[in-house]
């Protein structure tokens, strides 16, 4: 916890710094004191904003992501499935050396997925769908994906992520409407009034500087789920039952979680454009594990991790 703390200060420091640098770099402070702006003021605001609303969002998680799909959280197991799947979470946690998350179920097609505040204070949810169309050894690697994803912190470092990405959004939107809106004394005196024309200005940028800070998250998101397969396969202690189950999921009918929580799932919907995609494909994520169980093989290291530990490149980077 103190970590995360220490985390997110630093990358808030670093983010004013470098919001700092740029603006300094262009001489946007010059001009923006020049216009009576105090770009500090602005640049402090921007923070807050951009993480403020990232970090409730996290702190809701697991309210809303039980709200969202209408999970059950199994609280005494009622069938010998739910027996096996409460102890199944409890060994991979004892592995990942996380406390025990709380374990639900959904109705729904075949996915699954972790969130929380907290890496001990996680939760993890398969569907109906995906109990009904795989076998408990896939399962078994589905659910280490998700501990993997709670074990590495994930769901703290995509509301870190999203937070930098808001305050660049709300920043330089704002500074470019500040821009446009002074090139004329009545549209200078309107944006110092608040008007609607400056309103909707901000808005249009957001917009834009916000479908770039997508296709950045985005790329993060699929990275981390490269992570969470070698991961699941760390903890089985061999890659088989991933890709086994990376296979079968390619064979389901598969429906989107909420927009809200498609980044938290096992796996999402294909994408119009790869960059908007939160996930790798199933092929990718496959051929990564295979390449990295032959590795293993050929130079008879021990573990899937054994190229991270010697330095070598992943095969994901």
């Amino acid at each position: 916890m103190i970590k995360r703390i220490g985390l997110f200060l630093c990358i808030n420091f670093v983010v004013l710094m470098t919001i700092g640098f740029l603006v300094r770099l262009f001489g946007v402070d010059r001009w923006m004191m020049q216009e009576g702006i105090d770009y500090v003021q602005l640049l402090s605001f921007s923070a807050v904003l951009g993480f403020t609303g990232s970090f409730i969002s996290l702190l809701m998680s697991k309210t809303m992501a039980k709200m969202f799909v209408g999970a059950r959280v199994i609280e005494r197991p009622k069938t010998e499935q739910e027996q096996w799947l409460v102890e199944t979470v409890e060994e991979l946690s004892k592995k990942a050396r996380v406390k025990m998350p709380e374990i639900a179920v959904y109705s729904g097609s075949a996915n699954a997925f972790a969130t929380g505040a907290f890496k001990d204070d996680a939760l993890v949810a398969v569907s109906t769908g995906l109990l009904q169309s795989m076998t408990r050894p896939q399962i078994r690697a589905v659910l280490a994906h998700e501990m993997s994803h709670v074990k590495n912190g994930d769901m703290v470092t995509m509301t870190l992520v999203q937070g930098v990405l808001n305050t660049f959004v709300f920043f330089f939107a704002r500074v470019l409407t500040f821009l446009l809106h002074s090139s004329n004394n009545d549209e200078h005196r309107q944006r110092r009034a608040g008007g609607v024309g400056y309103y909707f200005t901000v808005r249009i940028f957001e917009m834009l500087f916000g479908i770039l800070g997508s296709i950045v998250a985005c790329a993060f998101s699929r990275h981390r789920e490269y992570k969470a397969d070698a991961g699941a396969a760390e903890l089985l202690g061999d890659a088989k039952d991933m890709i086994d189950a990376l296979k079968a999921l390619g064979t389901t009918d598969m429906r989107p979680l909420p927009a809200e929580m498609k980044a938290f799932g096992i796996v999402d919907m294909p994408s119009f454009a790869e960059l908007f995609s939160t996930h790798p494909s199933l092929r990718n994520r496959i051929k990564a594990l295979s390449k990295q169980t032959f590795q293993h093989e050929k130079q008879g290291t021990g573990g899937v991790f054994s190229a991270v530990s010697s330095g070598r490149k992943m095969p994901w980077d």
